[in-house]
This record gives structure tokens, C-alpha cells and sequence, in this order.
């Protein structure tokens, strides 16, 4: 269900030129909204319905209505997404009813993911500031940072590399879950390092994660880390021509990586090993391309690791597993 169809530039023009009443029924949807729905609760019960009603897509840190809905309602009134129950009861104000109501709106016709609307994601428990200059962050690895890579790593690194940063919340997690280490944040885009950068601030880590505007491995100094961890573009041709529209906000070249969905892939498992210490480790997630992955190089000991909590397509290599598979990736080297 569309509120109102989502058309863009000349087409949208001639749409509203020739549907005269669709700023009014708008007015009238959102004016009904505000005068009829009077606490946090009721707007949750409403967003809830037109989220189920609307065929939206789930995907960017939700994958259903209800928290959906959550988390637009309590980041719109500026509240955290835990609060009491009996709280939900709290009587809203009309700036307030409008301002969920729009956000609504839009999440449900432009097809607007939430974490752009509100401007806040949570990764690994930690809130982070998004806008559409980076993606919305959703990458099963969180759930290896929250149990501190058990079983994959045999010490506590010193030193930890994110490639790939976008918004920085890897690296930020990275630094949480271990205090003593030092962290480096990598992407190429200055976008993308502008909103890391804020979001190191934000979480006072400025001594700990250091951002750094590099094409994956090229403009970096050959640092020893104990621990790569990347979540680099992977979405092949076909894919991208089948995104839901969700994804179309957010920016191509965090979810583009070539044909196969293996462009940057190749380059980061052709230059790691010279990043890595003697004991360290690569993770990296492929998504839906690991079946790329495997078909090319069936004689590549990936280990694909398994989650708890959903997700799959993440790899992880040690350092002499990556060189012994160097004439594989020899050519992708910078």
C-alpha cells in the first residue's frame, strides 16, 4: 500500500499536474493521524498497520513491522528504544504526532530506510549517527565482535585494521570490545570518513580509532595487524539490478563490487598478507557472493563461520592460509 505513488522529477511534475486531490488526501491522512492518535503507543500501533499494509522491505537493522516501528516512533521523540512500558502511555504533543506521521509517510512512499530518517542506527549495542553518504549498518560481524572473535583469534590484537569503514561502526566496536588495542578505519570515500570521523568523536575514541582516506591497501604504511576485519562492497550486477528500493538510498559504491561481486574482494586477499602479523587473521564478509567465491577457488581453505543470531557469507583466512593461496591473488596485488 502507497500512501501516495513515489514518482521522481518530470515524472512526479506531471503526476501532481494531473492528480490534483493527492496533496490533499495527504493533508487529510496526516491530520487524521494527529488528531485520533494520542500517546507513544498509539503511534506505535499505528506505524505498526501501515508498515504490515505498505509491502515495505525489512532489511537495514529490522525484519519486521513492529521493530520497525520502534525504531522510528522513539528516535523521532528522542527517547531511547528501551524505554518503560508504562512510559508508552505518555500523551504526545502535535509537533511531535507530525513529525512521526511524516517520517511514516516517507519511510512508506520514498521507500526512505529508517536510520536515514532519524539519522541513528545501533550496532553491537552501540547507537551510531547514518545518513545515506554511508550504509546502514547491519553486518553479521557484529556478532563476532561481541564475543571477541572466540576461537578465531589467539591473542588480544594490538592492532586491528577496518577496511571499508563507511560509518566507522566496526572500528568503533572493534575498539570497545578491546581497549588496549589501536585501531585503523580505511575507506576511500571522504563522505563516508566524514561521518566516521563524527562518529569516533561522538563515542570519544578519538586516541583509539584513527580514520584514514585510502583505496583498500594502496595508500596505507605496511602496519603488522593482528586482526582485518572488512565488510567491503559485494553485490554483484545481477543483484544490484534486483535491490529493493530500499537499497537504492543508500550510496552504490558501498554495495557494488563488479560483475561477480568479487572486485574489491580480490584485491583485499591479494595485498592482506602483507598487512598481517605472523599469527594474524582475516574476516571478511562476501554475502550472497561466497557462492562466486568457492566456485573460482575450490582450493582455497575459507572457513565460512556460522551465526546465532542470522547471517551468512563471511570468511575467515589466517595469514599463512592467505599466502599459500598468493598465486591466486598475485595479480590483484596494488
Amino acid at each position: 500500500m502507497l500512501i501516495y505513488p513515489c514518482l521522481r522529477g518530470k515524472l512526479a511534475a506531471e503526476f501532481n499536474a494531473s492528480m490534483p486531490w493527492r496533496n490533499t488526501w495527504i493533508k487529510f491522512f496526516v491530520d487524521e493521524a494527529v488528531s485520533e492518535l494520542h500517546t507513544i503507543q498509539d503511534m506505535l500501533r499505528w506505524a505498526v498497520s501501515r508498515f504490515s499494509a505498505a509491502n515495505i522491505w525489512y532489511g537495514h537493522g529490522t525484519d519486521n513491522p513492529w521493530d520497525e516501528a520502534v525504531q522510528l516512533v522513539l528516535p523521532s521523540l528522542y527517547l531511547p528504544l528501551d524505554i518503560p512500558e508504562d512510559m508508552r502511555t505518555a500523551r504526545l504533543t502535535s509537533s511531535e504526532k507530525h513529525r512521526i506521521v511524516e517520517r511514516v509517510i516517507r519511510r512508506i512512499n520514498e521507500r526512505i530506510p529508517v536510520a536515514y530518517l532519524t539519522n541513528k542506527a545501533w550496532f553491537c549495542g552501540h547507537e551510531f549517527y547514518v545518513d545515506e553518504r554511508v550504509l546502514v549498518p547491519r553486518s553479521p560481524i557484529g556478532e563476532l565482535i561481541n564475543n571477541h572473535f572466540a576461537g578465531l583469534i589467539s591473542q588480544q590484537p594490538k592492532y586491528i585494521l577496518d577496511m571499508c569503514t563507511g560509518s566507522g561502526c566496526i572500528a568503533i566496536a572493534c575498539a570497545y570490545a578491546f581497549p588496549d588495542a589501536e585501531v585503523d578505519a580505511v575507506d576511500i570515500s571522504p563522505d563516508a570518513l566524514a561521518v566516521a570521523e563524527h562518529n569516533i568523536e561522538e563515542h570519544g575514541l578519538i586516541h583509539h580509532v584513527t580514520p584514514i582516506r585510502s583505496d583498500l591497501f594502496r595508500d596505507l604504511p605496511k602496519v603488522q595487524y593482528d586482526l582485518i576485519v572488512t565488510n567491503p562492497p559485494y553485490v554483484d550486477a545481477e543483484d544490484m539490478s534486483d535491490l529493493p528500493n530500499e537499497y537504492r538510498h543508500e550510496p552504490e559504491l558501498g554495495l557494488a563490487s563488479g560483475t561477480d561481486g568479487l572486485k574489491l574482494t580480490r584485491r583485499i586477499l591479494g595485498n592482506a598478507p602483507d598487512y598481517l602479523s605472523d599469527d594474524g587473521v582475516l574476516i571478511c564478509e562476501v554475502g550472497n557472493s561466497m557462492v562466486h567465491l568457492m566456485e573460482q577457488y575450490p582450493d582455497v581453505p575459507f572457513t565460512w563461520l556460522e551465526f546465532d543470531n542470522g547471517g551468512d557469507g563471511v570468511f575467515m583466512l589466517t595469514k599463512a592460509q592467505l599466502l599459500a593461496a598468493r598465486e591466486h591473488f598475485n595479480i590483484y596485488k596494488d
